[in-house]
Parts: C-alpha cells; sequence; structure tokens
C-alpha cells in the first residue's frame, strides 16, 4: 500500500442509531474501493466488520471497526462505531482520534434518540458533522419528513446536497445540488449513470443550489464578495466553502444513499474525500500538559493507542494514531504512560479483519499493531527526547451496573485478570472491588453491554459467572442528641480489661457553634472542651470527637483508642452495618483501673458506648439519590413519567429540546437497578436517559423498616 502524505488522509467516525446500516454502508465502500470483491451482509454474518464472535451471536455491532478506503488519490481512515446506545463509548473513541462525523439517519424513521445522542456527542467534542440518509428504498422512507425533522432538531445549519426524486421502493435516482447533476442507478445500484438534471426538477435543484451556496460563502470572505456580487462560485469554491463551514460547525451537509443497494454510495465518498477536512486542517490536539501537537510529518514522533481487542487466532490487537512524525516499522519507543521500551516490528493498515503490512506512516494515519510487550489503550510511545502524553478521550459515566462472581468461588483470581483485560478492551466496563459492599462491581452503560461481557466471558473463557443486583451504599445517621455509658470489664486470670467511657452524641452540621451543656431527663451534662479532631470520612460526611475530660477520669494516652472504637462503629453503623455519617461526639467522663486499663478496654468501651447511644439518638438510614435525564419523544412522556414516580422518583422539571421531551428527576439508586431495561421497553428503544450521583437523602420510614428486618435476619444467619 502507497504511504499517504499527512494531508491526503481523512479520519471519519462513522455513527448512526442502531439498525442505520453503518456496517452495510462500510461493507459497501470498501467493495467500491476493490477491497473485497464480493459485498457481505449483516444477516449473513459475513461482513468484514461484524467479525467477532459475540457480534456473529447477537447480530449487530459490539465493537468499532477500523477501516480505510483509498479512493481517488486520498486515504479515508474510517471508524465504524455501534450504533446501540449500550456501546457508546466506542463512538467517544472514535471521535477522539478522527476529525469527523458522519451521522446516519434511516429515512424511514427519521431522527432518533440515538441520533440526538450522538449529535451532542460530536458537538462536546467540536467535531463537524455531515448527515447521510440511508436506506431511502425503505418501505417507509420519507425524506420530505426526515429533512423537516432535521432542520426542526439541528436548526438552519443543516444543508441539503442531494435529495431523492422519489423516496421508498422506488428510490434510484438523485439531484446532486453541488454538481448540479442528476444520478440514476440500475436495480443491482453500482456505478450511476450521470446527467443533466431534467426540466421539472431545474426550478427545485436551482433554489437549493442557491442556498448551498449561500450557506458556503458564509465561511470565507473571498466567496462571500463573490456571491453578493452575483459571481458563479466553482465547484471548488463551494468545496471551499463547505469545509470551512464544517471545520467551524457553521454547516451540516445532507446527502441521500442506499447503502444496501450500493446506491449513492461512490458519490458519498467522493464528497468526503473533496470535502472533509484533512487531519492538518483540524484543531491541533493537546497533551496533558496542554501542549498543541500539530500533525507533522517531521516533527517529533508520538504515538497514541486508542484501542486494544483480543481478535480470534491473532491474540491483542492494538489500534494507535501517528499524532506526530513519521513511524516506521521496527521502530524502537518509550512508553511514557507505563515506562519502558516497545518496538514496533510490524505496523498494518487495517480493514476491518484484513491487516496489510506498511513499511511507514505519516502523522495523521492510523494502523496496528499485533502482540506487543506492555502497551495499554490510552498508553502514548513517543522517540528518544519526545515527551509528548495524550490523555483525550473522555468516557461516558456508566448507568448500569451488576455485581459479579464466578460460580467456583476458587476462580476469583482468574475472573479478576479475565475483567481487567476486558477493561482494556473497551473503557466502558468499568471494575470495581467494593470493599464497603463486598462485592465485584461491574459497570457499563446498560443491560445488554453487560450481557455481552458475561457472553464473551463464559463463552471465549469458558468461566461460568452470575450476575446479581449490587448492595446498595447506604449510610447511617442520627436526628437527636443522645448519651450513654459502657463499661468494659473482663478478668480471666493475671491482668484483666478494664475501661468505661462516657459520652453525648448528635448530628453534625457545619458551622454548628461549639458544645457547651446538654440535658438529658432531670440532669444537665455541663461540658469543658479540651481537645477537639475533625476526621473527614473517605464515603462523605464527618465524624467530630470531643475530649471533654476533667480531672483525670480517663488518661489523654486512651483518648485515641477511643476513637478508634468509635470509627469502628462508623465503618460498620449499628443499624445496617452501612457506613455512618455527620456525628458529632462528646466523650465527657469515664473510669480506669491503674492495672487493667489498657488500649483494647477503652476501644471497646467507646465502640459499645456509640453503638448504644447510636439507637437512642433517632437513627435513620440514608439511600443514593441520583439525578435522571431522560430524553423521550412526547407520545412516550407520560408512561415515562409514572414509570419514574412508580420509582420513588420525584420530578424536577419537563422541558421540550429540538423535538424530544426532556424530563428530569431525583431517583433512589435502589430503583434504577434495571432502568435501562425498563425505559427501552415502555419506549421501544427509542429513549435515552443519563444518571448522576446527588445526594443521600432519608429512606422513607416503611423502607428503612424493612431494611432493619433484612439486617437483623442476615446477623442471626451469621
Amino acid at each position: 500500500m502507497k504511504i499517504y502524505k499527512t494531508n491526503e488522509i481523512k479520519n471519519i467516525a462513522l455513527l448512526g442509531s442502531k439498525g442505520s446500516g453503518k456496517t452495510t454502508l462500510a461493507e459497501s465502500m470498501i467493495y467500491e474501493c476493490g477491497v473485497i470483491k464480493r459485498r457481505g451482509s449483516v444477516d449473513a454474518g459475513n461482513t468484514v466488520s461484524d467479525y467477532f464472535p459475540v457480534e456473529k451471536e447477537y447480530g449487530y455491532s459490539v465493537f468499532s471497526t477500523v477501516f480505510n478506503a483509498e479512493f481517488n488519490g486520498k486515504k479515508l481512515n474510517i471508524i465504524d462505531c455501534p450504533g446501540a446506545d449500550d456501546f457508546i463509548g466506542n463512538a467517544y473513541t472514535a471521535l477522539g482520534v478522527c476529525d469527523m462525523g458522519l451521522i446516519l439517519v434511516d429515512a424511514q424513521y427519521g431522527v432518533e434518540v440515538g441520533t440526538q445522542n450522538i449529535f451532542r456527542t460530536t458537538k462536546k467534542l467540536k467535531k463537524p458533522v455531515i448527515f447521510a440518509l440511508n436506506q431511502m428504498d425503505g418501505e417507509k422512507a420519507d425524506f420530505d419528513n426526515t429533512m423537516e425533522q432535521l432542520r426542526e432538531t439541528f436548526g438552519s445549519k443543516v444543508v441539503e446536497i442531494q435529495y431523492p426524486l422519489e423516496s421508498g421502493p422506488g428510490f434510484h435516482s438523485m439531484i446532486d445540488v453541488l454538481l448540479m447533476k442528476k444520478y440514476e442507478w440500475g436495480p443491482d445500484g453500482g456505478t450511476p449513470t450521470i446527467s443533466d438534471i431534467p426540466e421539472d426538477q431545474m426550478e427545485k435543484a436551482l433554489e437549493l443550489n442557491h442556498k448551498l451556496r449561500e450557506a458556503a460563502a458564509e465561511n470565507d470572505e473571498s466567496l462571500m464578495e463573490k456571491f453578493f456580487d452575483d459571481q458563479p462560485l466553482t465547484e471548488d469554491d463551494l468545496r471551499l466553502g463547505i469545509r470551512k463551514g464544517l471545520v467551524n460547525g457553521d454547516i451540516y451537509p445532507v446527502v441521500v444513499l442506499s447503502a444496501a443497494k450500493d446506491m449513492g454510495v461512490r458519490r458519498l465518498m467522493e464528497f468526503l474525500g473533496n470535502v472533509c477536512p484533512f487531519v492538518n486542517e483540524m484543531p491541533a490536539p493537546e497533551t496533558i500538559n496542554g501542549v498543541s501537537v500539530k500533525p507533522d510529518a517531521a516533527g517529533p514522533l508520538s504515538v497514541f493507542f486508542f484501542k486494544t481487542s483480543v481478535e480470534p487466532h491473532i491474540g491483542e490487537v492494538s489500534y494507535f494514531k501517528v499524532m506526530s512524525g513519521t513511524l516506521k516499522a521496527g521502530a524502537d519507543l518509550d512508553n511514557v504512560s507505563r515506562g519502558g521500551k516497545e518496538r514496533l516490528q510490524q505496523i498494518f493498515t487495517v480493514c476491518g479483519q484484513l491487516r496489510t503490512p506498511i513499511e511507514a506512516m505519516e502523522a495523521g494515519d492510523i494502523g496496528a499493531a499485533v502482540k506487543l510487550k506492555d502497551v495499554r489503550t490510552g498508553n502514548t510511545l513517543n522517540e528518544k527526547g519526545c515527551d509528548y502524553q495524550f490523555n483525550f478521550i473522555k468516557y461516558p459515566a456508566p448507568k448500569y451496573t451488576r455485581a459479579i462472581r464466578p460460580v467456583t468461588e476458587a476462580d476469583a483470581e482468574k475472573l479478576a485478570g479475565i475483567l481487567t483485560r476486558m477493561h482494556e478492551e473497551d473503557p466502558t466496563w468499568v471494575v470495581e472491588q467494593s470493599k464497603e459492599l463486598k462485592q465485584t462491581l461491574i459497570k457499563g452503560q446498560g443491560e445488554f453491554h453487560l450481557r455481552t461481557l458475561k457472553w464473551r466471558i463464559e463463552n471465549n473463557e469458558k468461566l461460568p459467572v452470575i450476575f446479581e443486583e449490587q448492595k446498595i451504599p447506604y449510610r447511617e445517621t442520627i436526628t437527636k442528641a443522645a448519651r450513654a455509658d459502657y463499661r468494659h470489664k473482663k478478668q480471666s486470670g493475671g491482668s484483666g480489661q478494664f475501661g468505661e467511657v462516657h459520652l453525648i452524641i448528635e448530628p453534625y452540621t457545619e458551622g454548628m457553634p461549639e458544645p457547651e451543656s446538654y440535658k438529658f431527663g432531670n440532669q444537665e451534662y455541663r461540658l469543658n472542651v479540651r481537645d477537639k479532631q475533625e476526621i473527614p470520612l473517605d464515603w462523605g460526611g464527618k465524624l467530630v470527637v470531643y475530649n471533654c475530660i476533667v480531672g483525670g477520669a480517663i488518661d489523654a494516652r486512651f483518648i485515641p483508642a477511643i476513637i478508634k472504637g468509635l470509627m469502628d462503629r462508623m465503618e460498620q453503623g449499628p443499624l445496617t452495618g452501612s457506613y455512618a455519617r455527620d456525628v458529632r461526639v462528646m466523650i465527657y467522663d469515664g473510669k480506669m483501673h491503674p492495672v487493667d486499663s489498657n488500649e483494647i478496654s477503652f476501644r471497646l468501651a467507646g465502640r459499645n458506648a456509640f453503638s448504644q447511644a447510636f439507637r437512642e439518638a433517632n437513627p435513620k438510614i440514608l439511600e443514593p439519590v441520583y439525578d435522571v435525564e431522560v430524553m423521550t419523544p412526547s407520545d412516550s412522556m407520560g408512561d415515562v413519567m409514572s414509570d419514574l414516580q412508580g420509582r420513588r422518583g420525584i420530578i424536577m422539571g419537563m422541558e421540550s429540546d429540538h423535538g424530544l421531551e426532556k424530563i428530569n428527576a431525583k431517583v433512589p439508586l435502589k430503583e434504577m437497578a434495571s432502568y435501562s431495561t425498563s425505559l427501552s421497553s415502555i419506549t421501544g428503544g427509542r429513549s435515552g436517559f443519563t444518571m448522576d450521583f446527588a445526594s443521600f437523602e432519608l429512606v422513607p420510614g416503611d423502607v428503612q423498616e424493612k431494611l432493619l428486618k433484612e439486617y437483623a435476619a442476615t446477623q442471626k444467619e451469621d
């Protein structure tokens, strides 16, 4: 393969909702380039993209696929991303290393929630967008309605490049208003017949061409002068204006096609090659130190690894982008992320499961290496003397969590290694060893996301595993002041154990006045503060301890032991064994023995006095509550709101957002365990949601009573 120059390379993320036809389009594109002699199909399971066993099992894309198309002297590196929202992390990866997004829209269903989610991601990452209306030959395809939805959702920046003469099964021709030509295909698609625009279409074509020229001219002063002087804009002028508009995010071109019938695919590739920005025309990425690194083939060599996969019969394949310099096969590089050196003995250009060795790759190009020694996703490798390090791919927060364990406990260590490797392949699979919950948690974007993980562990690794609901990280606190004392006394021959602690506890809030006196029953307790310790808790909140001992009732050297006893109970609350938080403790009296008192005695006395006082202080259980934002079509809004309220959710507000309804609610984490599955069922997969931790809130009385009974039952079993 030819070694392409930086100004001949374009990197494009192929995006769209599930079922919009991305894999089919990828197949048609590489067919048009002559990479394959025959197009595969998703139904037959023989496409270049979806080649992993799990993808063939489920019949949809799970991983992004890197492929390239050499067309008209240019190299288009394209990353085909899964459409299901559960696998949105692939889109973040692809857009991180690509310069623009090609968003497929199913002309039968128009703008879907997935379309909007992906578009928001491109805007967040400041990437140009082209819309391709696919499946124009579908039974329900409606070009005019889809265009109306695009304009309503994404505004006046949406500009038609092409329009079909007929939508639906009769689609076989279109008008290209950039070239001002008619394209027509036979029943099998392929190479079109190009002719002049028919007389009955000329008025419409000229009107759209005028809008296109105006949109293109707005992005360049010289073109604007030409436009206002009624001077003709050439095809090159239009391409220049569109390209500048794409880079600035000021224009969203729209093309039409049928990927399944290979109608419009060749013209799409021409458009991408002529109009999309080259890698050196986009803003330069920055290192973790804020240094802009332009894709300069003559610059210092720096390579960023953005994806790792374990492929059948090959092993580990590491995908990279050459950020700067020229990478040659056999290069010895320093891994600045992990330390150590790495030799890239061979480098490959990639087309799905097809890999072709190449001698060198210039800045901006995308390729792969196999069986590297110690390279992980997100690592940067540099030549000696270069200190670039990149970390520009930020993934969305998980939305679905399950606890995972092996069927056989002896396989726990093996499972841990597998999960670590799986996370390397897909960073949106997040693994957490929860000390608090005593569970291994696996977090992802949805049920299908985690089901895919389970399938791969059980089928590829031959390790049976069990998914369980995660335990909820409740918190315990108190709502009023209480007093208790406890004497620990033990005598078993020789020196014994003795410690007595008197203390008062109350709820802690920031800025509250220092303690002075308390009244319990008919007795008043006046305090003389000698010392204060504020202990920030790892799980949130504080424990504040006051030493108010007078007259040497307890020696100062035993105070740390008492505090350890308090922390024992803060780490395992008296109600449910959950972490406790926001408690203020005043140690005001006690007794000690000149021989039998020691640290363990006062630790136990402090722990038990605290437990007694805690139970008398009107204790409450707090639960984690999340801010949930749901995007749904208006016809499903009532059902979605009812479902949220049935989950103890509180609706905080509603608003329309580009043709969809946005519902904001606060919902307890306990009720969100299977929400992604339920929401998909309620709305037919047309809705999406995000969730972020908001706060800990008191659980309702009936829920607290249930939790206390459940915990008491487990204690009896133990």
